[in-house]
């Protein structure tokens, strides 16, 4: 009896411990169902030229525009970002990169970045930013029905309205000297704009190209007298440098108007300017619609059509100019 009992008694225990285990089984399955959540989380990578204010806005606005749509880096999406410091054999080898990657998306923002990365990823969707003129630049052959795999926003200035502007300023600008990179396609499309501009208005323009960020400075003392006012496009070269810039064109007590609100927070006397951040975020909710399942093919290239008059009171002031009457309406006067 007492060995019955004692079997009896083993019995039991082990069904108790055999129940234990299937417990614990159950226990570790979220554990499981955990890493396969994390497995899903959407692959994107964000290439820039170079890193200056405009730029970087554009991309905070797309970061928080995708953490908005519901792709917070981390959780559900697993963020790449490189910047290629303004150097043309990194802006290629970042594009390879990431397009071996397979990556769910690509962001490049600027037009160098954007063509490399159009060049290498042929079947991975590609949504840019800040690219000028994405025809010219052969990013996509048209704005309402770009590339099966390939979209974004432009940041495309109205020159006409800034020529009008420096002309408001400076009512005796009979010459206009324009800094830019000749290597960049969306520079020179946007000094062929001023050109226009300014030739119907009888303003001459003198053309100072650069090709690197260490000749911006020589570039700008090389319109000293010859110019009554500079106007730089939307530049990478030029806007990283601008600084520089700033300091020749203070020497020569020249003038300096800008296509960007951030250099004109940087010493700039004023603008026509789109706001970058908002660019980034109308980028970053073209990204989640793609990311969703549409294909950029079918969603045309945006612009942010809003501009804002922004004038820099001080700089003004630096280079003896006083703000049109009939512009302080309607400006942003930073002081």
């Amino acid at each position: 009896m007492r060995r019955a009992a004692v079997v009896c008694i083993l019995f039991v225990f082990a069904m108790m411990m055999a129940g234990c285990g299937q417990g614990k089984q159950a226990e570790s399955a979220p554990q499981t169902s955990a890493k396969s959540d994390a497995s899903k989380q959407v692959k994107v990578g964000i290439t820039q030229i170079v890193e200056h204010p405009a730029l970087d806005s554009i991309r905070k606005g797309i970061i928080d525009q995708l953490a908005a749509e519901g792709y917070k880096d981390g959780t559900s999406m697993q963020l790449e970002y490189v910047n290629a410091q303004n150097d043309m054999n990194n802006v290629a080898t970042i594009a390879q990169k990431m397009a071996a990657d397979h990556k769910d998306i690509i962001i490049p923002i600027t037009t160098p970045s954007a063509q490399a990365v159009v060049n290498q990823a042929k079947d991975t969707p590609v949504v840019f930013s800040a690219v000028t003129d994405p025809v010219a630049a052969k990013i996509v052959p048209a704005l309402d029905k770009p590339k099966a795999n390939v979209t974004g926003t432009s940041d495309a200035s109205p020159m006409d309205k800034q020529v009008e502007l420096v002309h408001a300023f400076v009512p005796k600008l009979k010459n206009l000297g324009v800094i830019y990179n000749t290597g960049e396609v969306n520079a020179s499309v946007q000094v062929d704009m001023i050109e226009k501009a300014a030739q119907a208005k009888g303003i001459k323009v003198v053309r100072a190209g650069v090709t690197n960020s260490n000749e911006v400075k020589p570039g700008a003392e090389s319109l000293a007298g010859k110019v009554d006012a500079i106007l730089i496009p939307v530049d990478n070269t030029v806007v990283s440098s601008f600084e520089s810039l700033l300091k020749a064109a203070n020497a020569a007590k020249i003038p300096v108007f800008a296509s960007d609100s951030d250099t004109v927070k940087r010493g700039a006397v004023a603008t026509y300017g789109i706001d970058y951040y908002k660019l980034g975020k109308q980028t970053g909710v073209m990204a989640a619609r793609v990311l969703r399942g549409e294909k950029p093919g079918d969603i045309p290239v945006e612009t942010l059509k809003d501009v804002q008059l922004i004038v820099n009171a001080k700089a003004a002031q630096s280079f003896g100019l006083s703000i049109p009457e009939q512009l302080k309406a309607g400006a942003q006067i930073i002081k």
